[in-house]
């Protein structure tokens, strides 16, 4: 769907973004050979700015930081349906012209409990993201407390040290997993002696239950939250399949806590709808549930995505509404080194993919009469100490690299960066391990999109070693198939072909003594425009083989026109 008909409503000139001058009401375009774009910001007016032919991905978020503050690392640009992921690529690349609208969504790593007490006595709880900076909760503070004024001007203390404005939270929030208690050092001036009574405003992370409490003369407002009451079964196809314990016990603990009323908490990460499930105490996450419905340019996505027209979705090759699917199938195909992936099993898979399973989750909303059902993937909850963006990936070992190399290689990942990958410890500095999540891009019709970033560190240089070089070997994209289909999802054509390609591909060049590199960079693309490897290969396999030839024939042909490659960059 093209964004350059899109009617734009309320445009601010912002002078860091725009590198325009504004005469009366017209743009008046300052250079030659650049473009005139509109970034939609979440919670903002859209933003004009001018591009450049020669500017990157990453130098158009770096001007959206310097601006507005976003984290470069935690913003997803999206055009077309489709996430400018790569940051080395020219914007032009994606195809981008004069009068474009790209949407910005932010991706932030966690959520901070902040408690901020006055000298006066009032008292503030709100939960932030880590992302943003102490002018940020300054201006909650002044959303919360119509009362105050020049809040600004007032200093915010921790541990007896003021902190200034530009300080992000992550930077004062470090080995910190309680709540981060602030004092506000002056008492903020009332603009009416007649405000007497303290106001207050809660908020949970999802935004969706707000409470005014103000004097008299003023109503008190309730929007009720999204789930009230709800229970989770989960979506069986297959009678003869039957739940692991893991997951019996995974279901029931979100049921529980749903039926305690302790809301799902939308995630500030991510594109689509994610939601941290909670236990009967409401102290702990549970488990993690992703609607089909709120998935990226779904109809009812939170992030304000456009709607897909067409069906595609924002990785190529995937559709909209199979996320959850390929959720589910990325935990179906880790399989234990003992063997094939049985939902019976509670034994942990090679790569270490949490538990998943599809579920309906019913929802009825009280004083509205609405009703339903949302289906979806509910993962299990991770305990972790953030995510591989928050550490040097030379503290990594290279098995824990390897594994999560593993999967992504034999499932061509389309969306595997550092911020889905958790970073767990054994104790405070125990044991790192690393836990893949987040793998609603697998599995797409075509390599077009693929990308790891492990791809850049050290450890992807190293070869396998004999344990999984093993397990490797035991791989076989026939019976992960009919695995697949057992429990209700038989992928499409295009699907299966590259499931039977993609680990086509690690089974050859581990055999050859390849390492995680040299396998990823034949099917990742060096630039958007530039065919990777894996790619030429099938254009010369289908360009070979006679019209109205089998699936069998057509990898048979790939399989000849990869050993042939493989033979010469090994020699």
């Amino acid at each position: 769907m093209s964004s350059a008909g899109i009617a734009v409503g309320r445009i601010t000139e912002d002078p860091v973004l725009s590198q325009v001058w504004f005469a009366g009401r017209q743009w008046l375009h300052c250079l030659d050979d650049s473009i005139l774009i509109f970034v939609a910001v979440p919670g903002s007016a859209i933003i004009p700015m001018r591009v450049l032919d020669s500017d990157s991905i990453a130098s158009v978020k770096h001007r959206i930081q310097s601006c507005r503050g976003f984290v470069v690392k935690n913003q997803k640009l999206v055009f077309d349906g489709r996430e400018l992921a790569r940051n080395s690529c020219l914007v032009r690349d994606y195809g981008v012209t004069d009068g474009n609208v790209l949407h910005l969504v932010i991706r932030i790593s966690d959520l901070q409990f902040i408690i901020v007490n006055t000298t006066c006595g009032k008292k503030f709880e709100f939960l932030v993201e880590r992302g943003q900076n102490v002018a940020y909760i300054k201006g909650q503070i002044a959303r919360k407390g119509e009362d105050f004024v020049d809040i600004e001007n007032q200093m915010l203390i921790l541990d007896g040290k003021e902190l200034d404005d530009q300080l992000f939270i992550h930077d004062f929030c470090k080995n910190r997993d309680g709540a981060i208690h602030l004092l506000i050092r002056k008492s903020a001036k009332v603009r009416s002696q007649s405000f007497i009574k303290e106001f207050e405003l809660s908020i949970d992370a999802t935004t969706t239950q707000q409470k005014k409490t103000i004097d008299d003369d003023l109503k008190i407002v309730f929007r009720e939250p999204l789930y009230r009451r709800a229970l989770i079964e989960p979506v069986i196809v297959n009678p003869k399949i039957k739940l692991s314990l893991v997951l019996e016990e995974l279901i029931s603990s979100a049921c529980v806590g749903l039926l305690k009323k302790n809301n799902p908490i939308l995630s500030s990460e991510g594109s689509g709808g994610s939601y941290f499930m909670q236990d009967g105490s409401g102290r702990n996450y549970v488990a993690v549930f992703k609607p089909i419905d709120e998935e990226p340019m779904a109809e009812n996505n939170p992030r304000g995505l456009p709607l897909s027209l067409d069906g595609k979705g924002l990785k190529s090759g995937t559709r909209v509404g199979e996320g959850a699917l390929r959720e589910v199938a990325a935990y179906i195909l880790d399989h234990p080194t003992t063997g094939r992936r049985s939902f019976l099993s509670d034994e942990a898979g090679f790569s270490g993919v949490p538990p998943t399973v599809m579920v309906q989750c019913l929802h009825i909303v009280d004083g509205f009469g609405s009703k339903g059902l949302k289906i979806g993937s509910l993962q299990m909850f991770v305990k972790n100490h953030g995510s591989c963006e928050d550490i040097g990936p030379r503290a990594f070992p290279v098995e824990e690299v390897h594994k999560i190399a593993v999967l992504d290689l034999r499932l061509a990942n389309a969306d595997r960066h550092a911020g889905n990958i958790l970073l767990c410890r054994d104790g405070e500095m125990g044991k790192i391990s690393l836990v893949p999540i987040d793998h609603g891009y697998c599995l797409p019709e075509n390599f077009e999109d693929c990308t790891f970033d492990w791809l850049f560190w050290p450890q992807a240089r190293q070869p396998f070693n004999l344990r999984t070089l093993e397990y490797i070997k035991s791989l076989d994209a026939e019976e992960d198939m009919a695995l697949l289909k057992s429990y209700g999802w038989e992928p499409s054509l295009d699907c299966s072909r590259t499931l039977r390609i993609s680990t086509m591909l690690l089974k050859k060049g581990a055999g050859r003594g390849l390492t995680p590199y040299d396998i990823g960079n034949i099917l990742c693309r060096e630039t958007i425009k530039k065919e990777s490897k894996i790619e030429e290969m099938i254009r010369q396999a289908k360009d070979t083989v006679l019209p109205g030839s089998s699936e069998t024939g057509f990898l048979e042909t790939i399989s000849e026109i990869m050993d042939h490659y493989l033979d010469q960059i090994t020699k």
